[in-house]
């Protein structure tokens, strides 16, 4: 079975790393579009993040969120890779809200945003790939090291969930 959902769990990211990838390139398309033409991208861009991204990154997410209790991964590279994951999921979340305004009359994506999302989308991906396949011997800065010893978040959330008990 974790073979199996390792499987998934990799697809999943596979897709929504190439996603990613791709939008900003899709937004650069933008420039000059109206009526028809705009209406098409905006249709394709709409049905690519709603039907493909979206749905890839809740499978990665939940097939990596079942390999977490099935395998009992809790080394300090695995820490860096979930804080990657949150940064892939910020970029996702800003890529939505960015297709919600791209389309609007007058609109277009600027080359100094796409020189800044493109470089930190393929450094998230990069590092998650890094982090996964090397598994590399790591260890927090002193600040942050109580913060992400295993364990340390149900303390945290203790006093939210205490009433669950």
């Amino acid at each position: 079975m974790v073979t199996w959902l390792k499987f998934i769990h990799v697809a999943g990211i596979a897709l929504w790393s190439a996603g990613l990838i791709a939008l900003p390139f899709l937004y650069m398309q933008r420039r000059g579009l109206e009526d028809d033409a705009l209406h098409k991208l905006h249709g394709f861009t709409r049905f690519f993040y709603v039907s493909l991204m979206s749905p890839a990154a809740f499978v990665a997410i939940g097939s990596g969120t079942a390999l977490i209790f099935l395998m009992a991964t809790y080394e300090t590279w695995f820490s860096a890779k979930l804080f990657a994951v949150s940064v892939m999921t910020g970029i996702h979340i800003f890529s939505g809200l960015m297709i919600l305004r791209l389309f609007e009359p007058g609109r277009d994506y600027p080359a100094w945003r796409f020189m800044l999302v493109m470089p930190l989308t393929l450094l998230t991906v990069s590092s998650i790939l890094i982090l996964v396949l090397g598994k590399p011997e790591m260890a927090w800065p002193e600040p942050l090291a109580d913060f992400f010893a295993p364990g340390r978040l149900g303390e945290l959330a203790e006093p939210f969930i205490a009433w669950m008990k």
